[in-house]
């Protein structure tokens, strides 16, 4: 029985123990604990990390994603294009504006939208593209940004896997009007907790964002318009301040741990992650697509190897979404991606040994005992 974790948080945790400890002493000895130094120098960071001009801390990476909508107007009636094969949250948040999800597919090899499937389900009540940049690998963000200009639309970037990833050399952000993190405890910089940030590079964009974190308020007690309640706090945005000092080289282990599963796993029946040229993934996830990918899901489980199925339920086939009334056969790629696809163990610290036991593992089931 071998024990190769999914993931394995406790790494991070032990490599910056007194680091995190000392930042977590000096938030309570400062004693402001909601929007401080910590957030404000964090919204810094990370946005210089992505390239874009401001960032603003809230509560999650829904939260992002729902105020960054509203914030550029995106309401009842409008369209958003975006990606059936992705968590719930994107779908969710556009209906939380009242706006409508549109579904285009994705491609067969990175899992990221379309652009050409895209570009067929605009229509005159389109008024957003939201990109989801998948398992850490950033979308084709020229060939949405052209659709965009040419049909005058936003573009907003799902980014909750891909902090520190680039599209030729850009960040999530950069090229769009803005994208959303999630600083959840499994991605890529995750805190104890839950944790997101919008960047954007437009100044009114970014002030009004400050303003509807915060119950619409630019000063206490008086509130310009309806808002929400959603900060992120100082003890995270401290915690996140020492763990992004680490972010790159935790980035460059994970495609150290890909690279070693590439060579194991390219002569067996699955596709390893394609890499578009143009990008550099972070590889939140490294998910393969299987040939008889349930029987080797219960296979690796049973020998103690961490996998799971990412995602089991395209978006349109969701009971909350059932009344959208999308057809399975308009979205054949992301169809196969949920009969085929596992994700496999990845995180910092990873050793060789361990992946060359999975590989190991994923070769005798394919070749036999």
């Amino acid at each position: 029985m071998a024990n190769v974790p999914f993931i394995d948080l406790q790494h991070e945790w032990k490599e910056q123990e007194a680091d995190i400890q000392e930042a977590i002493h000096r938030v309570l000895q400062n004693g402001t604990y909601i929007l401080g130094e910590e957030v404000r120098k964090l919204e810094e960071e990370i946005a210089a990390v992505s390239g874009a001009g401001y960032g603003i801390g809230v509560g999650n990476g829904t939260d992002a994603l729902v105020l960054h909508l509203y914030a550029l107007g995106v309401g009842p009636g409008d369209e958003v294009i975006t990606s059936p094969f992705t968590f719930f949250a994107t779908a969710e948040a556009i209906q939380q504006v009242e706006a409508v999800p549109v579904f285009a597919d994705v491609r067969s090899d990175t899992f990221n939208l379309d652009a050409e499937d895209v570009a067929r389900r605009i229509t005159p009540r389109t008024k957003a593209i939201l990109p989801v940049h998948l398992f850490g690998q950033m979308a084709d963000m020229t060939a949405i940004a052209q659709l965009a200009k040419r049909y005058q639309l936003y573009v907003l970037e799902d980014a909750c896997q891909a902090i520190g990833a680039q599209w030729e050399g850009h960040g999530p952000g950069a090229l769009s009007h803005g994208a959303s993190f999630s600083f959840f405890p499994t991605k890529n910089l995750g805190t104890c907790g839950d944790g997101g940030m919008i960047v954007v590079n437009d100044p009114e964009l970014a002030e009004r964002l400050r303003r509807l974190r915060v119950h619409g308020s630019r000063r206490k007690y008086h509130h310009d318009e309806i808002g929400w309640n959603s900060r992120l706090d100082e003890l995270h945005a401290a915690i996140l301040r020492v763990k992004l000092q680490r972010l790159d080289v935790w980035n460059e282990q994970r495609r150290a741990v890909a690279a070693i599963y590439n060579d194991l796993l390219n002569d067996l029946p699955l596709s390893v992650p394609h890499v578009d040229k143009r990008a550099l993934p972070v590889y939140h996830l490294y998910t393969i697509q299987a040939e008889r990918r349930d029987e080797l899901h219960a296979y690796l489980r049973d020998r103690g190897i961490g996998c799971g199925v990412y995602y089991p339920v395209p978006l349109y086939r969701q009971r909350a979404l059932r009344k959208l009334d999308y057809k399975p056969e308009h979205y054949p790629h992301a169809e196969a991606l949920v009969r085929n696809s596992l994700s496999l163990p990845i995180f910092p610290g990873m050793s060789r040994e361990q992946a060359e036991t999975v590989g190991a593992f994923i070769r005798q089931f394919y070749e036999g005992s």
